[in-house]
């Protein structure tokens, strides 16, 4: 079964969290310029102000905190698709260089994959048409030794957000209705923001369940 809803972003409400950089913007204003509602988070008030400017909604919260993005989860109400944009970059120096310092500071990126996808589990798979998408990168498939942090940390946002495709499908399969969440991972050798920007602006393409636990690579 497949979902029969509108396709596009158009009156959609999206949550952009920790989207306080390039890529954040760039969806920001693709999503806008579209006609969604976008809703962004930071943990500064400052930095959400080109987020603001752009027509995006700013809240200060951390993307990361379980608790804060179920107080925002409950004062939105229904949205339709969320996407954690916290990244990073440590690496370099081969194996012998991957430190604990490098991974810890990696971890948030996988800590607001799984606070955002658990606050607003409910909601998406509540909406019409949810949608959930991470940011990966290609260096999950090959990896090497200078980047074994961040390889390590993307594989495993991959495989939880793969998890939050299977609950999708088994709550729809449960329920006997239609598939009308999905959950993505779009992978990225070089991020490049307007493209991101373009392929988060085009998830309501495809029906659910023709996205549902896909692998989109971005180039």
């Amino acid at each position: 079964m497949t979902d029969t809803t509108p396709h596009g972003p158009r009156g959609r409400t999206v949550l952009l969290a920790g989207a306080t950089s390039a890529a954040g913007l760039a969806v920001t204003r693709a999503l806008h310029d579209a006609g969604a509602r976008v809703v962004a988070t930071g943990r500064s008030a400052e930095r959400l102000t080109p987020l603001a400017d752009a027509g995006a909604e700013t809240r200060v919260a951390d993307a990361t905190s379980l608790a804060e993005m179920t107080t925002l989860a409950e004062q939105l109400g229904p949205v339709d698709a969320v996407v954690p944009l916290v990244g990073g970059w440590r690496g370099g120096g081969g194996l012998a260089g991957q430190s604990d310092e490098d991974f810890d500071a990696l971890l948030p990126a996988l800590g607001a994959v799984r606070a955002t996808s658990r606050a607003f589990d409910a909601a998406l798979r509540a909406s019409t048409a949810g949608r959930f998408a991470v940011v990966s990168s290609t260096a999950v498939a090959r990896p090497l030794a200078g980047g074994a942090n961040y390889a390590a940390v993307k594989a495993a946002s991959e495989a939880w957000t793969r998890a939050v495709a299977h609950g999708y499908a088994k709550a729809a399969r449960d329920a006997g209705e239609p598939l009308r969440a999905a959950a993505v991972v779009f992978r990225a050798k070089a991020l490049d923001p307007a493209v991101l920007a373009a392929r988060v602006a085009a998830l309501w393409e495809d029906d659910a369940a023709e996205l549902n636990d896909r692998i989109i690579d971005l180039g």
